[in-house]
């Protein structure tokens, strides 16, 4: 069946795993970075900085949120780490940017990354001109999804009604704020279909099929 998403004039996406498939292997390289850092910051051997890193991930949604927290890092230095990354593993897909464009209504980023970020892997994959905004880590005063106070932030900056607003989101955890707010929650990827959690509304693991054959707003 279609999904049906007659009633959403707002669209709320996340950006990493979520506008590129997972399997792309892009994440792959940001993480090994952020391991490498945090290595460095703290004197750990590597593999026990990475458990230190998934720790301040699961503690505060964001492993930067933890370093600040607990070893001064400054965001700047952190963020610095993956301006330079290959985005070579980002492939421009045509259905997707079909998909965007039928959309009525705005489109939004909500990203834990910083500006810098977004604004390159989003050009990278020719989606740049589609969105009217991308409300990141700075916007947001550090408090990362799932901390509900950016759900908030997000939603006052631009006067959002959660009621007919779409959030996508390849994290799970990510919806369930969305989902208390009211917004309509979409999981997207390789573990969607298999999700069982009461918050989540939408389950697809490709976001372009979703998005093509979801029934939409009539134009006025």
């Amino acid at each position: 069946m279609s999904p049906d998403l007659a009633h959403i004039d707002t669209w709320l996406f996340d950006l990493d795993n979520t506008l590129y498939p997972e399997e792309s292997g892009f994440m792959g390289q940001v993480e090994g970075r952020m391991t490498d850092f945090v290595a460095k910051v703290t004197g750990l051997p590597r593999d026990e900085a990475y458990v230190l890193q998934k720790k301040y991930l699961a503690e505060h949604g964001l492993t930067l949120h933890g370093l600040m927290l607990n070893h001064g890092v400054d965001p700047a230095d952190f963020h610095a780490l993956f301006h330079d990354l290959s985005l070579d593993l980002l492939a421009h897909d045509a259905d997707l940017l079909a998909a965007l464009e039928r959309l009525p209504g705005r489109r939004l980023i909500f990203t834990n990354a910083d500006d810098r970020h977004a604004e390159r892997v989003l050009a990278h994959l020719g989606l740049d001109h589609l969105f009217d905004d991308v409300f990141h880590i700075h916007s947001f005063g550090f408090t990362p999804k799932p901390d509900p106070l950016g759900f908030q932030r997000m939603i006052d900056v631009h006067g959002l009604d959660p009621a007919a607003t779409s959030f996508f989101e390849d994290s799970e955890r990510n919806l369930k704020p969305a989902f208390d707010l009211g917004m309509t929650t979409v999981l997207v990827g390789p573990r969607a279909l298999t999700s069982t959690a009461p918050f989540v509304q939408h389950r697809t693991a490709k976001l372009a099929p979703f998005l093509g054959a979801a029934r939409l707003k009539e134009p006025t």
